[in-house]
């Protein structure tokens, strides 16, 4: 079931949205060589908590962390562990706050300290270039599949692709909501975007091919060429005017 919001819930939505940007700030400064995934993610938490919020995906399904930390050829959800970054890792941050009742949720993906490569520093221009093509279609009277469409067809026009099995969603009391928001075209066209409507715009992108698997604690997913991958995310609601972004 869709339900759209209310301006006081929109406001709601847009205060765990800042939360959660300055958090993704916080662990964009932090990112270095030789630090610990698991320190990187006890920062976040303890900022987040410290700001009055919850981190909402630790405990979420049973995951273990405040936030996703996937590196390199890891798409999403990896857990948060002893293992320390390297010069060139790939970094990508996916997290959610909730705030008063109200979820959001957004994603980046950074590299540690060293000058990119070329082709990484192209990902990442294109993932993100991405997720702000989706976002502006989200607008009244477009369907799901316009945010699909552009997004899809501007990541394969530059030789990369879009991952398949996961997708962007519908947020507000929950996590995850209807619609489903893919990154690429099905043959349902999905629902009619009207005014209110907040969704979870969030392309993953491949250097390579789109298949993945999942490792075997679960949750980890890779891409199946390991190659690298590339994740942006932001939460937005569809206006009378211009799409808002609820995550800066």
């Amino acid at each position: 079931m869709i339900e759209l919001k209310t301006p006081e819930e929109i406001e709601k939505i847009k205060k765990s949205g800042k939360i959660l940007q300055q958090t993704l700030a916080l662990l964009r400064e932090n990112v270095r060589a030789e630090i610990t995934t698991s320190e990187l993610n006890g920062l976040a938490e303890e900022f987040i908590l410290s700001a009055g919020a919850i981190p909402a995906i630790k405990g979420y399904g049973g995951f273990p962390a405040a936030v996703c930390i996937s590196v390199n050829d890891e798409v999403v959800h990896g857990i948060p562990g002893t293992r320390k970054l390297k010069e060139g890792d790939l970094v990508s941050f996916d997290s959610a706050v909730l705030l008063d009742g109200w979820y959001a949720d957004s994603a980046i993906t950074v590299v540690v300290e060293k000058e990119k490569n070329d082709e990484d520093k192209k990902l990442i221009e294109i993932t993100k270039r991405a997720l702000y093509i989706g976002i502006e279609q989200a607008r009244i009277g477009n369907k799901v599949s316009d945010i699909s469409l552009a997004v899809q067809r501007y990541v394969e026009s530059n030789n990369f692709s879009v991952v398949r099995d996961y997708t962007g969603h519908g947020i507000g009391k929950h996590l995850h909501e209807d619609p489903s928001v893919p990154n690429f075209v099905t043959r349902n066209s999905g629902i009619e975007l009207r005014e209110g409507l907040c969704i979870a715009i969030e392309p993953m992108v491949c250097k390579g091919g789109f298949e993945v698997y999942t490792e075997k604690d679960g949750w980890t997913v890779k891409t199946a060429d390991h190659s690298n991958a590339a994740h942006f995310e932001h939460t937005i609601v569809v206006t009378k005017n211009e799409p808002e972004i609820l995550t800066l």
